[in-house]
């Protein structure tokens, strides 16, 4: 839950130098006749730790108000009036021609234009679990539309869903880029889907069909539905939390989140869920039976024994979710993080919430919903929309069939922006700090951040340092590439139908290489292997393909790629069309890579070997370690790099180097590439989150694992 956040409260705001527009539409020229005196220069707001910048959008009757002075607010925190240092109204440039809009051409770089606060940041939250099908094609255009007009020159807009980690998303500037990946999941919604799409619904449909009324299994009829909703809902909320948590690290302005769901029900405990059922026991052990394939006793469980006691076992785990809870704690974090949802129901106006006939489970359909109940539904998920809108200042478009006019709204609102600056009277105590806003004018609405989380005295005497120049400005560059280093580790919470990981290296002859490796997930369908489609693009064209094949029992691939001449710098994606061998299960994954500009290798790669491997080695794109497994670390290196360059240590979660000694040896492949090899002992480790540095030369390789058990 994916991304360049930092460790510490020190921003990218406390650190380095902000300007802001002045009174002239961002990146743009006045339109003002001549004779007038030109704009006043633009201020640079200041850097120190306890300087605080709000951004407030006063509103009456829902329209911007163009002509408010600094004497016209006042700022609280913590309830203590606040003196007003630096004010400066931003307006938003209009959105222009897609062809004179500049693209970042690698994650990092978008990054660092979304550090700018003359751009707004967007992210478009698409719920697969709660949008259906039809509605999901309903919004497109509206959608492409309205973000036409809402994205501006300098705006930055990503693209997220429920299975993708936030430090995955690209950020760019051309709304046809949004479109082509709404034109990819042009089917996003999977609410109504008749065939579960994801394996791990399917197998709680097996474990437990709806029965007959009068068979001994009855009881359990319902059971599989309700597991399939708690782990939907679960899985969303836990990547809108990965999501906010990220976008804090991405700039201390606000950032806006266009939320597309029909809502969440926001589950609690139900212990009734946990109640056994009459025809499945509690999970048990393996136990002592006749292989019939080698006639020998033995105690491994059959695929039936092992099904029904992982669907146990998360039956139980499900039943005591409080996503209500989880619920609360993703609009504190989006206040902390400055994040601003705007929840947009693409049914339009909704009469009821669930399908007549309910056709993901096998076996007789449940009987109906009653209308008190599905009502209840209904309101229940329109009410967390509103509640999350209200809470974080934005706004919630639902119960309205006017889907255009509503994105109008979030357009206007978004428009035009003051941002004020002052230094903060309050201490340096680590906590969260409430902020507040007032128009002393009347009939005027603000809504502006709710607060900040503050330094702490050790962090602020270090900023200090770094500022004179009496310590290195690395101290906070480190800690901030450490915790960008183990972000991707949230998403492992969730399991995924398919992990991938690349990287990039460049032979002795010229050659670059690019290698990707993919790891199935563990459900049933995957057993008797699978083939991978993998197509390598950039902005839609097609640079080189490939075809991968996992073995019956096996888990993984790993291939290389080798484009017919170099690519050229910049954001490109793999797009990897996964299929079972058995034919129940296929997938759709995306991974994005930032080729370089020179021929500098990137990434790293993971090869696994354990008790779950058997006698072989794996290549794995699961970050997820047991203490009892082996792991290399492969990281592709220039030709040019000596040997005795190479080393390796192994860091705790902090950064700070561990006594866990890691031996290294330099590799020459057949195909002409080159690598460092590190061998990490796993052994001694406790459960808990580590970072792989593996030095070649000049160059940092830093690999995150995590140690499970």
């Amino acid at each position: 839950m994916l991304r360049a956040k930092p460790v510490f409260v020190l921003s990218a705001a406390f650190i380095g130098a902000i300007v802001v527009a002045a009174t002239l539409p961002l990146g743009g020229r006045a339109q003002t006749p001549a004779q007038q005196q030109p704009p006043p220069p633009t201020p640079t707001f200041r850097t120190e730790v306890n300087y605080i910048r709000v951004d407030a959008y006063p509103t009456r009757n829902g329209a911007p108000i163009p002509d408010l002075t600094r004497d016209d607010f006042q700022i609280f925190e913590n309830g203590q009036p606040q003196q007003i240092d630096q004010f400066e109204r931003v307006v938003v440039k209009a959105a222009g021609p897609q062809e004179s809009r500049v693209e970042p051409n690698t994650v990092a770089e978008s990054r660092a234009m979304a550090e700018s606060s003359r751009a707004r940041v967007f992210v478009l939250f698409l719920d697969v679990y709660h949008v259906d099908a039809a509605a999901a094609r309903k919004i497109r255009r509206p959608l492409i539309d309205a973000l036409d007009r809402l994205i501006g020159q300098d705006d930055l807009i990503g693209v997220m869903t429920p299975e993708m980690s936030a430090n995955d998303i690209a950020f760019a500037r051309k709304t046809t880029t949004i479109e082509g990946i709404l034109d990819r999941f042009w089917k996003w919604g999977e609410r109504d889907t008749d065939l579960p799409v994801d394996p791990e619904d399917r197998k709680y449909g097996e474990c437990y069909p709806n029965e007959p009324a009068i068979s001994a299994c009855a009881d359990q009829n319902g059971v599989a539905a309700k597991m399939i909703d708690r782990r939907h809902e679960k899985r969303t909320l836990d990547a809108l939390e990965d999501l906010v948590k990220y976008l804090r690290g991405v700039r201390e302005e606000r950032k806006a989140i266009l939320a597309l769901s029909n809502g969440w029900l926001r589950f609690k405990p139900d212990y009734s869920l946990m109640a056994p059922l009459a025809c499945e026991g509690p999970p048990s052990a393996p136990s002592a039976r006749v292989d019939p394939n080698s006639g020998k006793l033995t105690t491994k469980s059959t695929e039936q024994q092992a099904q029904s006691n992982a669907c146990s076992i998360d039956r139980i785990n499900l039943a005591q979710i409080d996503d209500d809870r989880l619920f609360k704690d993703i609009m504190d974090e989006a206040n902390r993080a400055n994040a601003t949802f705007y929840p947009i129901d693409p049914r339009g106006l909704a009469v009821f919430d669930t399908p007549i006939v309910r056709t993901d489970v096998p076996g007789p359909p449940p009987p109906m919903t009653p209308p008190s109940v599905d009502q209840s539904m209904l309101r229940g998920r329109i009410t967390s929309l509103r509640t999350l809108a209200e809470s974080t200042d934005g706004l919630a478009i639902v119960d309205s069939n006017d889907l255009a006019g509503g994105l109008k709204r979030i357009v206007d609102d978004t428009s035009a922006y003051y941002l004020l600056g002052y230094y903060s009277s309050g201490k340096l105590d680590g906590k969260f700090h409430s902020i507040s806003v007032k128009i002393k004018r009347p009939g005027v609405q603000v809504r502006a951040r709710r607060g900040y989380l503050a330094a702490t005295e050790a962090e602020a005497a270090r900023a200090t340092r770094i500022r004179n120049g009496d310590a290195p400005a690395t101290t906070d560059a480190e800690a901030l590439a450490v915790e960008s280093v183990l972000s991707p580790l949230s998403a492992f919470s969730r399991e995924a139908t398919l992990r991938l990981r690349s990287a990039i290296g460049w032979t002795s002859d010229g050659r670059q290489e690019i290698w990707l490796v993919g790891e199935l997930g563990t459900a049933d369908a995957w057993r008797l292997g699978a083939e991978s489609e993998i197509t390598l693009s950039k902005d839609g064209e097609t640079v080189a393909t490939a075809h991968a094949t996992v073995a019956p029992g096996g888990r993984a691939f790993r291939i290389n790629m080798t484009p017919s001449h170099p690519l050229a710098a910049g954001e490109y994606s793999f797009d990897v069309r996964t299929t079972a061998t058995s034919k129940l299960a296929s997938s759709g994954d995306l991974l994005q890579l930032a080729v370089p500009a020179s021929p500098s290798p990137v990434g790293s790669l993971l090869v696994r070997r354990g008790p779950f491997t058997g006698p072989k080695e794996m290549p794995t794109a699961d970050l997820r370690f047991r203490r009892s497994e082996q792991l290399r670390v492969e990281v592709p290196i220039v030709s040019s790099t000596p040997s005795s360059s190479s080393s390796a240590r192994l860091l705790d979660r902090n950064g700070k180097a561990m006594a866990v000694p890691i031996t290294t040896a330099n590799r020459d492949d057949a195909d002409g590439s080159k690598w460092v090899t590190a061998q990490v002992p796993l052994t001694p480790l406790g459960p808990g989150d580590y970072i792989v540095e593996v030095m070649a030369g000049n160059t940092k390789t830093l690999t995150p694992i995590r140690i499970v058990q």
